[in-house]
């Protein structure tokens, strides 16, 4: 293994694993720290955590876990994926997290760059679009659990870090690696040890991967990877993929604005849930039976409009809403799969994680692209899954992953 990656959530670790697998990496996702070495032949290993809204004091050890498990494998290159959106708080765990890694790794400079053009996230001057607008502006700033109420990463990283936080510049890329490499180091000279990446173009992202190499470690969304295969020597085999037919279903606790768009296109039978139906009592299998009671391409979903949101989480607490719709989707997964289905759609990062976790497979093959950034994956010899970012996948996604999703590639 060359490359060893640390995901903060499933979709965004399957998001980086597209993204290799597409620059020709043979590259396997891992549910959680594995109990035994990876299989001969894998160049990059990513372990997808549950640790994006956990304490950070428990996100660190996760990720520190992870970490030791990566470099016994070999791995010269280390990589902490979190979200295009750079979701955290003030308390972590993005910060908490990379300051970790990088006194294990004796990293003297580390990168943040969540920019992803393909899906729309942009950094300029240290500030993060979503699509044409701030990030402050895009939605984000409703999110239930890490709301995103300022663009400038360089503030948002600075309250979660120990020190303080430097930037290069877009105009230092355009320079190309050598110039990236001397402001680099003269951020670190000036004590900023932690240093947001200016990008807003692919050819910046290879640009950096470029600049990057030999470099411990580094972090930022799944577009910082583009540029990282081309500093391996690879064997060119990413993998030979199957297509998977049979019943599908879609399961959705996102409340993005993307996600309620798809919820509201899509034109197949939806059911959707209330966290106070889920609170009061509602039962998973009640909603797995009635979606397997469908024809076609059933939906389950508590995708609702911000303000229904944040009234439920007022009534009864922002974790325990939290809690108890993901084990609600968690639940009807498992059952949803014990019934028969075997492609599974899932909409929103949380809801992805405890679906992954109830359904507990050791390993993720990462297959053909639906979307920017959400690939079919393999869970099984049956079951195959698509995982899905709150804020990614065209209007039509559900529709379209069930189609994907039986084709070979």
């Amino acid at each position: 293994m060359l490359l060893g990656c640390i995901g903060d959530d499933f979709t965004g670790s399957s998001d980086l694993g597209n993204t290799l697998v597409k620059q020709g990496m043979r590259t396997v996702q891992y549910v959680g720290v594995p109990s035994g070495p990876a299989e001969p032949g894998v160049e990059a290993g990513v372990v997808a955590l549950k640790s994006r809204s956990i304490p950070a004091a428990e996100a660190v050890a996760q990720s520190l876990a992870a970490l030791d498990w990566l470099k016994a494998q070999g791995c010269t290159q280390f990589l902490f994926k979190y979200c295009s959106t750079f979701d955290s708080t003030a308390e972590g765990n993005i910060g908490p997290v990379a300051e970790a890694l990088a006194e294990a790794l004796g990293a003297e400079s580390v990168i943040f760059c969540p920019a992803f053009p393909a899906a729309g996230r942009t950094l300029y001057m240290g500030h993060l679009f979503v699509a044409d607008r701030l990030l402050s502006d895009s939605g984000m700033e409703n999110h239930p659990l890490t709301p995103m109420t300022d663009p400038d990463l360089r503030r948002v990283l600075a309250a979660q870090a120990s020190g303080p936080v430097g930037l290069v510049k877009a105009a230092t890329v355009w320079q190309g690696p050598e110039a990236i490499r001397a402001a680099l180091a003269a951020e670190a000279a000036e004590g900023r040890r932690l240093v947001i990446a200016d990008a807003i173009r692919d050819e910046d992202l290879m640009t950096w991967g470029k600049a990057l190499k030999g470099m411990p470690l580094l972090t930022g969304g799944s577009g910082i990877a583009m540029g990282l295969p081309g500093n391996f020597a690879l064997s060119g085999a990413a993998g030979h993929w199957t297509g998977q037919g049979g019943r599908v279903a879609a399961v959705s606790g996102s409340c993005s604005n993307a996600t309620r768009a798809q919820v509201a296109r899509h034109d197949g039978p939806k059911r959707e849930v209330t966290a106070e139906e889920v609170l009061g009592g509602l039962s998973p299998r009640e909603a797995a039976d009635w979606a397997l009671a469908q024809d076609g391409l059933p939906l389950v979903y508590s995708s609702a409009e911000p303000e229904v949101v944040k009234a439920a989480q007022a009534q009864h607490g922002r974790e325990r809403v939290a809690a108890a719709l993901e084990g609600f989707f968690a639940e009807t997964a498992r059952a949803l799969v014990a019934g028969g289905v075997t492609r599974l759609i899932t909409a929103g990062g949380e809801t992805s994680g405890a679906v992954v976790e109830a359904l507990a497979p050791e390993a993720l093959e990462i297959g053909p692209e639906i979307d920017p950034g959400v690939p079919v994956m393999r869970a099984s010899g049956e079951l195959v899954l698509a995982l899905k970012s709150g804020n990614f996948g065209a209007p039509d996604f559900f529709a379209k992953a069930a189609r994907v999703m039986e084709r070979d590639a």
